[in-house]
This record gives structure tokens, sequence and C-alpha cells, in this order.
């Protein structure tokens, strides 16, 4: 009798800090929208997946909105078997070279992992890293380790909305054998991943490519179709058995300060939608819609949206990108790596100021920005500290462009035709059980943006698997509630 092969011996690196990622030179990178880190080559990537310490108790797997398996497809790639660390990703996360890029990993799986311990100079694994290396080496080699599809349910369901949670449940309740239509607003699938992150962070060509592998797994997508104007949400209930709303945190939050409807003052959603999705940007030799010419631009907010709308308008060329915000660096919200890149681009930061007014240049058009400087307060309901201002401290910064990037709501075309489904009267945001996601309507779930506001995309993909995985329940059994003795849904 043949002796089973041996598994490969484990290779453990205990090398301190992240493998470092190559990254396109700030001042090349200014002037194209290529992406800027370069990724891991395969041998950067193996030695880091040996960096992890395979904790039994995987404090990284519980700290993933997604739970994926991360100490299981580091040991995989640190064996050399790429294919079966692309497996388990697959597993719980069908868009690794996407999370990989744009998760906050800093904030969730790498923040627990029991390698981070900055005060000895340890960093934590680089999850993020490796996960985008192997999403990259499985495109670049034909590899879509597509999961498998259960038998025909014949049940059928709509996904409003075809941003990261929407995605995430279509994936997740094909596999388990229902019939998935995506109807999407807008001409490109993909939400806030398409029209919100610049091609620099997230290349379309990714998305693209994931997208196609939920069409092969038998997900269908009906694009340009706006429900609650194309089609209201009654109808879409009376023609499937179950309905998720995803649609997302699209409506830009403005200042309510004077000037704000000059010419040239944008919302981030629509400065980044014209350059991100209609590719304003390659005006006119491959594009339709023009950018305006910018000279001086001020970017109001410093969240990763903000970060962005600077990085972006860097990349039009202007003479100065200002960033303006009322706190200091310390309590901005975005990602470290986002922040550093800006810096790294010249962005100037305007720190500890307040937008009161923008200026008329006598033609309708945006000539100024008039900022009220602040100081740091007391902390407010957010934990940061309150800004306050400071007395008789008035400044003008000149200006021909101005984005507002403060955050957004949700947008109600979807839901005002439908008055019985419950919102949260402040916010707008949809009301579900915590259990289920399921609104106040019977058989129609909603999570992400909608649900709980402007957020990651991680927070989002979780919100949509744990909405598909009662969504199942309720197809097959009429009720989204689990039951002491219901075995785990096969995803």
């Amino acid at each position: 009798m043949s002796e089973a092969p041996k598994k490969p011996k484990r290779v453990i690196n205990r090398q301190k800090t992240k493998t470092p990622m190559r990254e396109q030179d700030p001042k090349n990178r200014i002037y194209n929208f290529e992406e800027v880190p370069l990724g891991y080559t395969l041998e950067e990537a193996v030695n880091e997946a040996r960096r992890c310490a395979q904790c039994k108790d995987k404090p990284c797997t519980h700290g993933c909105p997604v739970g994926i398996d991360i100490p299981a497809f580091m040991l995989l790639l640190g064996q050399g078997d790429l294919e079966g660390a692309l497996r388990k990703i697959k597993e719980k996360n069908f868009l690794p070279a996407i999370c990989g890029r744009v998760c906050p990993q800093e904030d969730q799986c790498e923040l627990v992992c029991t390698l981070n311990k900055p005060d000895k100079g340890r960093e934590s694994a680089s999850v993020g890293r490796v996960e985008r290396f192997i999403g990259d080496w499985a495109r670049e080699n034909g590899i879509s380790a597509t999961p498998e599809v259960a038998p025909p349910t014949g049940k059928k369901v709509a996904i409003i909305g075809s941003g990261p949670a929407g995605l995430t449940a279509a994936s997740d309740l094909v596999q388990l054998g229902h019939e998935v239509t995506v109807f999407e607003a807008l001409h490109k699938p993909g939400g806030v991943l398409f029209y919100g992150i610049p091609e620099f962070r997230l290349p379309k060509k990714i998305l693209i490519d994931e997208i196609e592998g939920l069409k092969d797994m038998g997900v269908k997508f009906v694009m340009n179709y706006p429900v609650g104007k194309a089609e209201s949400l009654d109808s879409i209930r009376s023609r499937f058995d179950a309905v998720f709303i995803g649609t997302g945190a699209g409506l830009p939050w403005f200042l309510n300060i004077p000037g704000e409807n000059l010419n040239g003052v944008y919302s981030a959603n629509e400065f980044l939608t014209r350059v991100n999705l209609m590719g304003g940007y390659q005006f006119p030799e491959k594009a339709d819609t023009p950018v305006k010419k910018i000279k001086r631009i001020a970017v109001i907010g410093a969240g990763n949206t903000a970060m962005d709308s600077a990085r972006t308008a860097r990349r039009l060329r202007p003479e100065k990108v200002y960033l303006v915000y009322r706190r200091s660096r310390l309590e901005m919200p975005a990602r470290k790596e986002e922040i550093h890149h800006a810096e790294e681009e010249g962005i100037e930061f305007f720190l500890l100021h307040s937008p009161i007014e923008f200026l008329d240049d006598g033609n309708g058009a945006v000539r100024a920005i008039r900022l009220q400087e602040m100081r740091l307060g007391e902390p407010d309901e957010s934990g940061r500290r309150r800004p306050v201002p400071v007395e008789g401290s008035i400044k003008e910064l000149e200006i021909d462009t101005a984005v507002i990037s403060i955050g957004q709501g949700p947008n109600p075309i979807l839901v005002e035709g439908c008055p019985e489904l419950a919102r949260d009267e402040r916010r707008g945001t949809i009301l579900t059980d915590p259990e289920t996601m399921e609104t106040s309507l019977p058989g129609v779930f909603a999570g992400g943006d909608i649900v709980t506001g402007g957020a990651t995309v991680i927070l989002a993909m979780g919100a949509g698997r744990k909405a598909a995985t009662a969504m199942h329940r309720y197809l097959m059994t009429g009720s989204a509630k689990a039951t002491a003795t219901e075995a785990p849904a096969r995803v």
C-alpha cells in the first residue's frame, strides 16, 4: 500500500516588517491614471505569506467582515499552492483583486493580527497585498476558480443595485441555485466600485473581469434601469420571489453656504462619475464627456472620497490642488496610505479651516472660497475633537473649481413610491432586522450603504452575504429567521 503524499513543510519568515510594495514614482504618476502600487512579485508574495503566525484562534478572520480564513490562504501560498490559496479566498470572497486594493485592512484584519506590535517594531502580515497578488495571478493566468452552482431551485431573485453589497448577494444566491437578476441604474455595473474609485486605485478591467465571472455563473444584468423610475419596487416584488436592495448612498451632502450653486462647484459624486465612469479625463480622444479645465481647485473634506477627488484633480494638471479640512491631520478619516499618496503627489493640505462662502467672479462662476480658521475643542459624538471658530480669522483662497466631499446619503428615488418601507426619518436609510437584513416588507431585504450610510466596500459585502443567507432561508422555508436545528447554507 502506497504512502499518502506528505504535506509541504511550512517555511516561516520571521521578518518584523511588511514586505514593501513597489509604486510608481510620484513625479511620473501625477501625469497618468495608471495604478500607483505595482503589486508583489511571486517571490515577494510568498515571502509575506510566510510571515503569518498561523494563530489557532485566527483573530484576523474574526476581523474580516466576510470571514475569510486568512491563515489558511496564507499557508497555502507560503507552500506554493497558488490555486489552493485562491479557492480558499473564494469560499468567502469572490472579489480578491478588488478587496486587496480598496479594503481598509489596517482597521480590520491587520489591526488585530497577532504580529501587529508597533511598540516592539513589529508590523502585521500584509493581508491586503497578498490577497491582491492572488487575485491578479488568477486573472493573468486565466484561472477563475468559479464556485459550483447548486441545482436550480425555481426561485427568482431581484438584486437592485450592482455595488459591492448587491454583487456579493448575487454571487451567494446564484451559487445556491436561485435565478438572479441584477438591476443597475447606470450603464456600467459595479456601483461605487466603477464610478467612485479612480482608475489609479482600482483599474476598471479588474472589476469588469470579476463581474464576467458572475455572468459565467448565471447572474443576469439589466443596465440603464433605475428601479423607482423605470419600474416601481411593488412591480419588481410582484415578479420575483425575493428582492435585495443595495442601491448605496449616492445622494451627496452639501455645505449649505452662500455661492454653493455657482458654476465650478461640484459634488464629489458628479466629479468622480464624470472622470471615472464616463472617462472625462480622456476627452476628446476616447471620451465624449469633458472635464472643466482647472487652474486652482479646492476639495472640501478628508475622507477616502475626498482623497480620490484631490488625487484625480491632480492628474488633470491644474496649477494648485488644495484639500480643505476643518480639523487637523490627526482626525482625518481617510486611510493613511491615501493621505500619504496625496502628500507625495503635491496636494496642499489646508487644515483647520472651514468654508463659509464661495465667491462669484461676476459671471456666475466661482472665483474664490472664503475660509474660517478653526481650532479644536472638546470631542463631539464622533469621538473627534470638535472644530471651534477662531474669532476674526477669515481667509480667501483663489480657486476656479471646488469639489464638496463631506459625505452622502441614500437616494430616495427607489423608496419614495413605497411609503410602507420603513426608513430612518433623519438619515433616510432603510431599516432592517439586524439578524436577517429583512426590511418591513416581507421578502424584501437590504444591505450596504442604503442601510448603514456611507461605509466601506468590505462592510457592504458582509451585509450582502448576511442578507443572502437569510434570503435563501426565506425562499426555501418562508421565514428569514434561523431555527436551532438549521443546517448552514452551502456558500
